[in-house]
């Protein structure tokens, strides 16, 4: 009870160097040559990639379903900017100016669209929609038909399989996963997936491009829960099944493993 349900599923790295503000430049060995990327869904995940990759200078085309979807996830991007500009302003790690600067100059790289044949113009495209897997299908399949060859296409799922959207694509060496954390504005952690498919260049592409916008990746094959969920599933799991068995308290269980190990409660986690 109360536990989450992981479902089934069946590296390359180098220094990059963002310059001129709009597009992304890698050193010598880099693989990272995008300048447009793509996000499809603008919900609690897709707006934050949206956001953190137009801060950090690349031209972003943000796609949604529906008008209503799209004016909805564009007012949680311009409302993030514009908060977190302010704080950085309030803690003098810029000045007003610039923060106002900074919050037009990351609006101005985002184009909203319900076209999803803007996609097609995209050197990568990260996929944010809800986890259904017969609605990605969908998606991927068109998705499949209106990119190059080139174009790397990834995935913010935290626990479908990979593999599978690749195929759904018709482009499995194209496909990888980039799995990241909420807040995205906050959160250091991408999980960088690569699949039995997935070809050197497209796996390339998504690690310097995690590193470009701030982010650390994590390098994972395609596996049931990756690497975060791999862990914390189990760890919430028997936290709940101490509760339920009477040997504490769930603020006694919080409690031991923050004080005895740092880390947040399981029981809390599952809350």
């Amino acid at each position: 009870p109360g536990c989450l349900r992981v479902h089934e599923m069946s590296i390359r790295s180098s220094s990059f160097l963002l310059r001129g503000g709009s597009r992304g430049m890698g050193n010598s060995g880099s693989w990272l040559s995008t300048q447009r990327v793509g996000v499809v869904g603008l919900g609690l995940m897709g707006h934050g990639i949206a956001q953190v990759a137009a801060e950090k200078g690349f031209e972003v085309t943000a796609v949604e379903l529906e008008p209503r979807f799209l004016d909805s996830g564009m007012k949680r991007i311009t409302d993030s900017v514009h908060k977190m500009a302010s704080k950085a302003a309030a803690k003098g790690k810029m000045t007003e100016a610039e923060a106002k600067e900074h919050a037009e100059q990351t609006l101005s790289r985002i184009t909203p669209s319900t076209d999803r044949g803007a996609l097609g113009e995209c050197d990568l495209i990260i996929e944010a929609v809800i986890e259904d897997l017969s609605l990605k299908k969908m998606l991927y399949e068109e998705i499949g038909r209106l990119v190059s060859d080139t174009t790397v296409i990834a995935s913010n799922t935290s626990s479908l399989p990979i593999t599978e959207m690749g195929h759904f694509s018709g482009r499995p060496s194209q496909m990888v996963g980039l799995h990241f954390f909420n807040p995205v504005q906050l959160m250091a952690l991408v999980e960088v997936v690569k699949t039995d498919f997935t070809s050197a260049h497209a796996f390339g592409v998504a690690m310097d491009f995690t590193r470009a916008i701030g982010k650390t990746p994590v390098e994972c094959i395609d596996t049931p829960g990756f690497v975060v969920n791999r862990l914390l599933v189990p760890y919430i799991c028997e936290a709940i099944r101490l509760v339920e068995r009477g040997v504490a308290k769930p603020s006694d269980v919080d409690l031991a493993m923050k004080l005895g190990s740092g880390e947040q409660g399981g029981v809390r986690l599952d809350e």
